[in-house]
């Protein structure tokens, strides 16, 4: 067993523990594995253990590492059923209006749309052979000047209009709060995040989805409602940035 499967034995076992603690189902957590920063070899690892979701931050990396997947999927090395279709594409990182062509063609999921004009551009972007491109908007929860995401009072509005465009599907909200090691600080943040997606239900827009949770709130927000937590490093390892 690789030293990645082992971490995903891990995890999942923190995501179950979580959820018993929370009187959560575990199964409807879903890990989504962010794989920034590390090579294709490494998501091959991952998928052969059974992890089939994977979030990359940077655009041009991640088009990179996609093919270098569908490449590596060929060789005999990692077997001739694997198969890099089977891979679910995630994008979870800021977006620049020149980078959303890349985005709609190489992605499944999209995180992080926090204004009307990017998400009218991965829309019209979206080729009509892939399926509608899910989307989940990124909130700024905690308010922080340095933090991408749309205010939370401003939720709604985007929402009806990501609602509106035919090659996007919403599926929900996503945030990454303040950081802090206080549980009751951080479920206040996750709280307010599902809160916040009960009032977009309340309005009539389709939601099912809380993409939120690392590795150091991941128990917080599991406790207030998370579908999808977002866990790298406890994972792959130590990140080098250098790369």
């Amino acid at each position: 067993m690789s030293l990645i499967s082992e971490n995903l034995q891990a995890v999942h076992q923190a995501i179950a523990q979580a959820a018993q603690r929370f009187g959560r189902n575990p199964t409807d957590i879903a890990l989504l594995a962010v794989s920034k920063t590390f090579p294709a070899e490494d998501v091959l690892s991952a998928w052969q253990a059974g992890q089939g979701a994977f979030g990359e931050n940077y655009v041009q990396e991640a088009v990179d590492k996609i093919a270098r997947v569908q490449q590596l999927s060929q060789a005999q090395e990692f077997g001739a059923n694997t198969s890099s279709a089977a891979i679910e594409w995630h994008f979870i990182g800021p977006i620049q209006s020149n980078k959303t062509r890349l985005i709609a063609e190489n992605f499944a999921w999209v995180h992080s749309i926090e204004r009307d004009k990017i998400a009218h551009r991965l829309s019209e972007q979206r080729p009509d052979h892939l399926p509608a491109l899910n989307v989940c908007l990124q909130v700024n929860i905690s308010g922080e000047a340095s933090k991408s995401g749309v205010a939370p009072e401003q939720c709604l509005e985007l929402a009806r209009y990501v609602q509106s465009l035919p090659r996007l599907r919403l599926r929900g909200l996503m945030a990454v709060p303040e950081a802090s090691e206080d549980e009751a600080q951080q479920r206040r943040a996750f709280a307010a995040l599902a809160s916040l997606s009960q009032r977009l239900v309340a309005a009539g827009i389709s939601v099912d989805t809380l993409s939120m949770g690392m590795s150091g709130d991941l128990a917080a927000a599991v406790a207030e409602g998370s579908t999808m937590v977002r866990i790298g490093s406890a994972i792959f390892g130590k990140r080098n940035y250098a790369v």
